[in-house]
């Protein structure tokens, strides 16, 4: 994927997204669409992530995440930043 390619996102989530492996599911569909990021559980109830690569596999990641049936998202709140040259994709704690 050439640089000019990619994208990154900084998105929260809100909803019933902690405690119902909102993260170990955004990490496993995120290395499978070959996204790179991380993601981690706020103090207030919210998850907060970043995310990067194509904007359709983002797309695809937060569209799955919508309909996963243990996650109920109440809104997406999303910014696009610089790219990093990190690799993976992490869960933060």
């Amino acid at each position: 994927m050439e640089k000019w390619d990619k994208i990154r996102k900084h998105v929260y989530v809100s909803g019933r997204v902690q405690g119902v492996g909102f993260r170990f599911r955004t990490q496993q569909l995120a290395r499978g669409l070959g996204l790179t990021g991380w993601v981690r559980n706020l103090d207030d109830g919210q998850v907060e992530m970043e995310v990067q690569g194509r904007e359709a596999e983002i797309d695809r990641l937060l569209d799955s995440l919508r309909q996963d049936r243990y996650i109920v998202i109440d809104s997406f709140q999303a910014v696009r930043i610089p790219l990093s040259e990190e690799k993976g994709f992490q869960i933060r704690y």
